[in-house]
């Protein structure tokens, strides 16, 4: 799926979507992923979607979701829809992330669901949304990532 160079960086040789699409035959997230509990379940072009299974370890003093674990699963999900848009040797990053939270996540919530979908693709910078939604697809947060196009080194 990728090699190393003499740093230990991993290189794609293939384009955004074709390297989520390996990753998802054989997933073997990243250590947040693995922290958090979550994974990528579904690409396409332009789109991608997580799941995660939150757990009292992730809660705030109210007992509910800390707000940080939704805005990763956001941020996890527009970056990876936005990964899909790139060609080969071309990378990412974050920019700006804005959340909305519309619900609170407590215990009855067992299982989440993150959709992100690239609204624009740009020679040097994209966007997207996301929800994230429960099972019922009862919406909990929404938001929106900036993304800044660069040459992998």
């Amino acid at each position: 799926m990728g090699s190393m160079d003499a740093e230990g960086k991993k290189h794609h040789p293939q384009s955004g979507l074709d390297y989520l699409r390996e990753l998802l035959k054989d997933w073997h997230g990243s250590a947040m992923a693995e922290t958090m509990n979550m994974r990528l379940i579904a690409v396409d072009d332009g789109s991608a979607t997580f799941e995660a299974f939150p757990s009292p370890k992730y809660y705030n003093p109210q007992m509910r979701l800390h707000g940080g674990y939704a805005a990763t699963l956001i941020d996890s999900a527009t970056g990876c829809a936005v990964q899909t848009k790139l060609p080969a040797g071309i990378g990412y990053g974050t920019i700006e992330l804005k959340v909305n939270y519309v619900g609170k996540i407590d215990a009855s919530v067992k299982r989440l669901i993150c959709t992100g979908t690239v609204i624009h693709a740009g020679r040097t910078m994209l966007t997207a949304d996301a929800k994230l939604t429960d099972d019922n697809g009862k919406l909990y947060a929404h938001g929106s990532g900036t993304f800044l196009v660069y040459p992998k080194k």
